[in-house]
């Protein structure tokens, strides 16, 4: 049988862009893929020379999805090059802020990134809203918005949206595709609760632009807080911190549970009982290799598993019984490879400590690349094929992100991880095995986003408690200035984003940026292979899901979104004087 090839390109749906392409087996199951970076950032290029005090300001913007932590991850990359410690407040509210991040980010992916690859929006129009009020009543019983009347309400408002032709983001979905599932009732009860998170996104973010100003790209770790402390004064909400934005802080915090735990969390078991084939597809590499960095530090300034809430650690070939201890300034741990990269090393087969770090672009297609030369039909795995560098730990290929953390929560045994973890499984009647999956990837996420609200709520009470004490210090300017600094020195900032592992190094010579690099989650994720031919977590998820109908691919679509991408870019290079540094010509 001569060999089908399925490429999709671009990955919707996702931040930046990304390509996919497969190979069918005789059998209709995946038999090979590729994940193929298509844009360059550039951001290590960009902070060259730079004044390390700016460097959170221009990484922060590598993403307005994860937004601030990008920015988290390189203030704690400087502090820990210059010895900085940070005072209490700040822990809190970087934690918060965090946090809060959590949340609207597990909840943004869930509904407006991929549930649209289970719920036919199409099929919700020939509902009987008293069956979907039925379920949502059964399912969610706490949930205010229940009768039939608003069912009927939200129904009528999708058949006038379908009838003006003026689709949007429902115009290309693969309704009617024979891998959905769902039936009437239950996509319009997906349908309204999709409608409901995105309403609430504006609600949730608001924590963001009381303590940093804005969001994307909240401004509250360096210069100054948008909301200056002071309980003294309970003048207007958003102009400082003080008993009413705490409040109201407090409030959002409280919703923002209250959504995870009516909407999102009954949504995901809903769908696990419709789809419960796709508990045994699209592992990738989480039942072989997982790493997690560690984060919200309970105690500022502590990074050991009895102040961080998330843990870190490394698991190798799928040994739960132990857990490698994770070191990100050795030198021979983490490594970044280019075998398959559109990069340029001095020894093209040895792999490189972010401090040690090199950006040299050097695109070309490989010879096995099939097309004509202004697009890329068909990409060679024989060479070079994604702007995606392939880190490794200690060699491995790993997977980062909620599941990784899920995983690494249960062999540690983590409580607040592990005990909803295995509780979630006994009412779905699944083994632990189940997790390492396209649902188990997203039933962590749900996890994780309700843990996230709870200490959504802690944080602001913590920080009331700690302010009511007498404490409204947030800041430490000791050693901010260049003149205390020494000639060299080099941090790591760790962080666990969204998405997963994330780090930024950095090298500061002269108070100037000498080099910089980050290793984002899809990095790692979406790495491309070794030259031994060991597949990334993406490439590796894919192989032996079923495709029913190869022009449209939607179960590829599935384990890909499970990930939640992020492949974020930059196509200028420009100097601190303005300067052009190089430009890429892609044929």
């Amino acid at each position: 049988m001569s060999e089908r090839r399925i490429v999709v390109d671009p990955v919707t749906r996702i931040e930046g862009h990304l390509r996919v392409q497969a190979t069918l087996g005789d059998d209709g199951r995946i038999a090979d893929s590729m994940s193929t970076g298509t844009m360059w950032r550039g951001l290590e290029v960009i902070l060259k020379g730079r004044d390390p005090r700016d460097a959170w300001a221009f990484v922060e913007r590598i993403c307005g999805v994860c937004t601030g932590i990008h920015a988290l991850a390189a203030v704690r990359s400087v502090e820990d090059a210059l010895g900085i410690k940070i005072p209490k407040n700040a822990n809190i509210m970087r934690n918060l802020v965090n946090a809060t991040l959590y949340v609207h980010d597990h909840l943004v992916h869930f509904y407006q990134l991929s549930a649209l690859d289970w719920v036919d929006v199409v099929s919700a129009l020939e509902a009987d809203p008293r069956e979907t009020a039925a379920i949502q009543q059964k399912i969610s019983p706490s949930h205010p918005l229940a009768s039939v009347g608003y069912f009927r309400d939200v129904q009528n408002r999708l058949k006038k949206f379908v009838a003006s032709g003026q689709l949007g983001i429902f115009k290309n979905g693969y309704w009617g595709h024979p891998a959905m599932k769902l039936p009437p009732a239950v996509n319009l009860l997906a349908v309204t609760h999709y409608l409901e998170v995105l309403d609430f996104q504006k609600e949730i973010i608001k924590i963001h632009t009381i303590l940093g100003g804005k969001n994307p790209h909240p401004n509250y770790l360096v210069g100054g807080m948008a909301c200056p402390i002071n309980m003294h004064d309970t003048g207007a909400q958003g102009t400082m911190v003080n008993e009413v934005t705490l409040n109201y802080m407090r409030d959002i915090a409280k919703r923002s549970l209250e959504i995870v735990e009516n909407v999102y969390l009954p949504d995901i078991k809903a769908i696990a009982g419709f789809y419960p084939e796709w508990f045994k597809y699209g592992a990738g590499l989480s039942n072989k290799n997982v790493l997690c960095y560690g984060e919200f530090p309970e105690i500022a300034n502590d990074w050991s598993d009895a102040s961080m809430q998330l843990p870190r650690g490394a698991i190798i070939n799928g040994n739960l019984n132990e857990v490698h201890d994770v070191d990100l300034r050795d030198l021979n741990e983490i490594q970044e490879f280019v075998d398959h990269s559109w990069y340029r090393y001095p020894d093209a087969g040895k792999g490189l400590h972010p401090w040690e770090g090199i950006t040299e672009q050097a695109f070309e297609l490989s010879k096995g690349s099939v097309g004509d030369k202004t697009k890329f039909e068909w990409l060679g795995a024989d060479g070079k094929y994604s702007w995606i560098k392939s880190p490794r730990w200690k060699g491995h290929m790993m997977e980062v992100g909620p599941l990784s953390r899920l995983v690494m929560g249960v062999a540690k045994n983590v409580p607040h991880i592990k005990e909803p973890a295995m509780a979630l499984l006994e009412e779905l009647n699944a083994p632990l095995e189940a997790v390492f999956s396209t649902l188990g990837r997203h039933a962590a996420r749900a996890l994780e986003c309700r843990w996230a609200a709870q200490k959504m709520v802690q944080y602001v009470d913590d920080l009331t408690a700690n302010i009511r004490a007498g404490d409204e210090c947030a800041a430490n300017m000791e050693k901010w200035e260049p003149s205390t600094w020494p000639k060299e020195a080099r941090g790591v900032g760790f962080c666990e984003a969204p998405r997963g592992a994330l780090g930024h190094w950095c090298v500061i010579k002269d108070t100037r940026i000498a080099n910089w690099q980050a290793i984002v989650p899809t990095t790692w994720n979406a790495s491309p292979r070794s030259p031994s031919g060991e597949l990334g977590a993406f490439e590796q998820s894919l192989i032996g899901t079923p495709v029913a109908v190869e022009d449209q691919p939607l179960e590829i679509i599935r384990t890909i979104h499970s990930f939640d991408p992020c492949l974020a870019c930059a196509t200028h290079l420009l100097s601190p004087k303005g300067e052009e540094l190089c430009s890429v010509k892609v044929r």
